[in-house]
Parts: C-alpha cells; structure tokens; sequence
C-alpha cells in the first residue's frame, strides 16, 4: 500500500533534520536542500511519477498539426494559411520527431556523461532543424501567412504540456482505482 502524501513529507521533513545534524557533526552546512535518496526511495519514485515516451508527444504534435490546419481551413477558407499553419506545426513535429527516433536508438549506450552529450547534441540538431526550417519557410511556402506559421509552430510546441497533463491525469485515475 503506497505511503499517503503527508506521511511522505513527514519522511522528507524527518530526512532532511537528520541530514542537518550529519552535517553539523561534520562541520559543513544542511541548507543546500539535496537529499540523496536511498536505493528504495528512488525505486519508489521511479514507480510513482510517470513516465512520457517521447514517440507519445511527438503523436500528440502531430495531432495538434492536423486540428489547428483544419482550424485555420474552418476560419478563413484560404490554402495558403492552412499551408502556413502546417509548416509552422512540422517545424515542430519533423525536428521532434529526429529527436525521438536519436534517443530511441540509443537508449541503451550507456550512461552518464557519455548519453548525456549525445542528448546535447541531438538536441542541438533539433533546435537547428527547426530554426533551418523557420528561415526556409518564405521560400517554400507560397504567400506564407506568418500569424498562421507562428500560431501552428506555438500550439504544436505546447502540446508537451498537454501530453504532460493528460499523462499525470491518467496515472493518478489508474492510482484512485
């Protein structure tokens, strides 16, 4: 049975006061507000706060692509606005989509530094793609509609919190039941 979130707190709090005084025996200051967790504690977290695959944003994304291109069609009734609002979502799907698919194949090689600069550099080459695309949009997209670029390219990046959102909402229903 999971422990109740006041009785986690209560653990927090208590942790924390023995971390103070470890510290205080040994000299150094406890206001640094790091905890290490233990072996179970971080087994307990892992279990608890859910996870979000990357592929089910990158769904999500595009979507949101498909729902606001029929929006700007059901709004003004002009192609090259429904063009523009697409290319700004795929100017956050495609490089989106690179990101997860880099990721994906490279889960498990290894860890620490090492996947933590490969994360850097493909998250480098995600920003570049969408900021490649963003220049290039002029040029592809015949009498580009910049309001509709923009609104397409921020509702579709937004949909993270979204996914982020449905998938808290669903993990605590499951939890309730």
């Amino acid at each position: 049975m999971a422990d109740s979130e006041p009785a986690r707190r209560q653990q927090v709090v208590q942790a924390k006061d023995a971390s103070g005084a470890k510290d205080a025996e040994h000299g150094s200051h406890g206001d640094e507000g790091f905890i290490p967790l233990t072996r179970e504690q971080a087994q307990e977290l892992r279990r608890t706060v859910p996870q979000l695959s990357l592929w089910h944003v990158v769904v999500m994304q595009a979507v949101a692509a498909c729902v606001i291109s029929g929006l700007a069609w059901l709004l003004t009734g002009r192609l090259q606005v429904v063009w523009s609002a697409v290319y700004g979502a795929l100017a956050v799907v495609l490089p989106a989509a690179l990101f997860a698919r880099a990721l994906s194949r490279q889960a498990g090689w290894g860890v620490g530094g090492a996947a933590f600069s490969r994360f850097f550099v493909w998250e480098t080459a995600k920003i570049g793609l969408t900021l490649a695309m963003l220049l290039l949009a002029p040029r592809v997209v015949t009498n580009l509609s910049w309001l509709a670029l923009v609104a397409g390219f921020v509702v579709t990046m937004k949909v993270y919190w979204l996914a982020m959102w449905l998938r808290l909402t669903s993990t605590s229903k499951v939890k309730e039941a």
